[in-house]
């Protein structure tokens, strides 16, 4: 194999090393080859992040016969010392809010849907307390992960019973009167201060460990190597830090990547660059040295949430009836579900009024869709605000629609004979694919620009993340990126390998027959080269899919010469809504809200509220609602 300059340099370097390396560099095979050039008799321990992770390293190490290497994860390594020498059992599901209610008494402590609240808080604050290096639960202050106000409020309000809630949580488990999650026996051992027999410690994916994970690491005697990809952090909802920016070590860069061509890479530049909206003067620079596959064998619709994936995957079965094989990324059944088991199901009949059929202890406890918005609000619940949203969009077609996804779903062992795999870009973590298509639900240099100092400030972590989620999405094509226009920079120039997404609405006089309208089929046609549309190179084009059935235009094929204007910035089938309603679905600002109170506190009646600030009527009452104006300003 010929290695790169900085390959070789990193190969060939002594003492310990922080390696930042960019996606598809060849991070873990440049450390194997590390490996094997240390002496025969050394002990190596490889530290991979996840089991997948794992599972690569194992098989690639033992293809260069690495026989004195260990692959392990955290959690492997800390099950080893903990769950089987002190005979723990674990509970593999976690504890779901209900259980919890139960195991603690919280019910003594509060009524209503106040105890699923104070469940949810004590959970969250337990996960902390578990990743963090704290040596007990009243070193850390779990009020400051809170952003959200109303949260804040009755995270305030409720602060000591959270904490004594954790307390016991954690007592229950040490004292195996239940079953401990895994965030808690990688606790344990991280507390236990361990001492691991090995000369040289290789942790792959450090952007993503925890500051327990990383304590672990550090404390060794070995020679120590962290490998990761400072843009690739996107699990800091998780508690994960970036690791590669918390040690001392000698640094090396692996700059280029093998799995796309420049146009893709330059793609990614501009990503990157979008951080200069952070404060970062430092401009990033790709190599991509890809050499795109002859044939397009895989084809993958990412996006940002569930909810944008989701949506997505309903827009392709409701409108490419001839699609037969379908696959998700991850357990199908966890896109209607959250990770607390709350079923869309029973969101929907809460929604419906049909109370009697809901089966999720939480949601039972509702009386109202408004009191689960309220929920959703003082717990920040992510997955319950998505599941809420399709809810809203399409009511009782849902049991119908998710039906029909499922039985076109195919398990993973057939996962090469997908027409097309849906995954969010956290799914799609070290996945690569000939073709992507993205969903427009990331973040943009429009909405950067539109944000406020202040803003940008106070959640530069979170808008970081942001940035490094489009990065990732962006750099799992080896070939192919279909991406959204609002997501490349203003002057691109037309590549082969870009094929730009324009949200559009057509001008066309009657004799103007140059545009073709195209389903997402023959997009899918256009992603592996089958189709017979005209050549997409040849100039800058965009494209819309067409729901035939509801004659709602998401997508167009346009002609160069063609006029268009811009409407919209998401691809969602809410096109309808957005003609009327110009900024329907678009993220509320400061100064929107500030234009709103004002409004609002002069007597503006709902509907004038709504068409000056091109917002339904309905979501105008809903974020009157969510800034308390009527308890404010009556």
């Amino acid at each position: 194999m010929i290695w790169t300059n900085e390959q070789q340099k990193i190969i060939q370097a002594q003492g310990n090393l922080r390696v930042n390396a960019i996606a598809g560099s060849g991070k873990t095979t440049t450390i194997l080859q590390f490996a094997a050039n240390l002496p025969k008799k050394s002990k190596i321990l490889y530290l991979a992040f996840n089991k997948s992770v794992k599972t690569e390293a194992r098989q690639k190490s033992l293809k260069i016969g690495l026989t004195n290497m260990q692959v392990e994860t955290a959690h492997s390594l800390a099950f080893k010392y903990i769950i089987r020498a002190a005979n723990y059992k674990v509970c593999k599901t976690g504890y779901k809010p209900h259980q919890l209610i139960s195991l603690l008494h919280i019910h003594s402590t509060a009524t209503g849907y106040v105890p699923f609240l104070l469940a949810n808080h004590i959970s969250k604050f337990t996960a902390y307390f578990c990743n963090n290096t704290a040596q007990k639960i009243q070193d850390l202050d779990y009020r400051k992960t809170i952003s959200d106000k109303k949260a804040t409020t009755f995270v305030n309000n409720y602060y000591k019973i959270i904490e004594k809630g954790t307390r016991e949580f954690l007592a229950k488990m040490e004292t195996k009167e239940i079953d401990c999650t895994h965030d808690f026996y990688l606790k344990k051992f991280q507390l236990s201060n361990p001492t691991l027999k090995y000369d040289y410690i290789l942790f792959d994916e450090g952007q993503d460990a925890s500051p327990a994970m990383l304590d672990i690491f550090l404390n060794q005697d070995a020679t120590k190597i962290i490998v990761g990809d400072t843009h690739q952090q996107i699990y800091a909802w998780r508690y994960a830090v970036n690791s590669l920016e918390r040690v001392n070590f000698k640094q090396h860069n692996l700059t280029a990547s093998f799995r796309f061509p420049q146009d893709i890479a330059n793609v990614a530049n501009y990503a990157l660059n979008l951080k200069k909206y952070l404060g970062h003067s430092k401009l990033y620079s790709i190599k991509g040295l890809g050499k795109p596959p002859e044939k397009i064998a895989t084809k993958a619709i990412i996006a940002r949430s569930n909810l944008g994936l989701l949506l997505k995957a309903i827009e392709y079965v409701v409108e490419n009836k001839k699609a037969h094989k379908i696959y998700f990324e991850g357990n199908i059944n966890s896109y209607t579900y959250a990770e607390d088991g709350t079923s869309l199901y029973d969101v929907l009949n809460l929604y419906l009024g049909k109370r009697h059929l809901i089966k999720d202890a939480l949601i039972q406890s509702m009386h109202d869709i408004e009191q689960l918005e309220d929920y959703i609000e003082k717990t920040e619940d992510v997955q319950l605000a998505m599941m809420l949203k399709i809810v809203q969009e399409y009511g009782k077609e849902i049991p119908h629609i998710i039906k029909e996804i499922k039985e076109k779903h195919i398990d993973s062992d057939s996962k090469e004979n997908a027409e097309v795999i849906f995954s969010t870009v956290h799914r799609s973590k070290g996945m690569e694919y000939d073709a992507v298509y993205l969903v427009n639900d990331f973040i943009n240099e429009e909405k950067l620009t539109k944000l406020s100092k202040n803003f940008l400030e106070e959640n530069r972590e979170k808008i970081n993340e942001e940035i490094n989620l489009l990065y990732v999405a962006v750099t799992r094509a080896k070939n192919h990126l279909f991406i959204p226009k609002s997501l490349l920079p203003k002057y691109h120039k037309k590549s082969p390998h870009i094929h730009p997404i324009k949200e559009v609405v057509k001008i066309k006089k009657p004799e103007d027959d140059a545009i073709e309208e195209i389903t997402m089929n023959e997009v899918m046609q256009i992603m592996t080269g089958k189709s017979n549309t005209r050549n997409t190179t040849e100039t800058v084009k965009a494209y819309k899919v067409v729901d035939k059935k509801s004659s709602t235009t998401t997508a167009r094929l346009i002609h160069p010469k063609e006029k268009a204007v811009d409407t919209s910035e998401k691809a969602y089938p809410f096109e309808e809504i957005r003609k009327k309603h110009t900024q329907a679905y678009q993220p509320w600002t400061p100064e929107l809200d500030h234009k709103l109170t004002i409004m609002f506190c002069e007597k503006v009646s709902i509907k004038s509220i709504a068409q000056h600030l091109g917002r339904t009527p309905g979501a105008i009452n809903s974020r009157i609602k969510k800034l308390e104006l009527r308890e404010l300003y009556g």
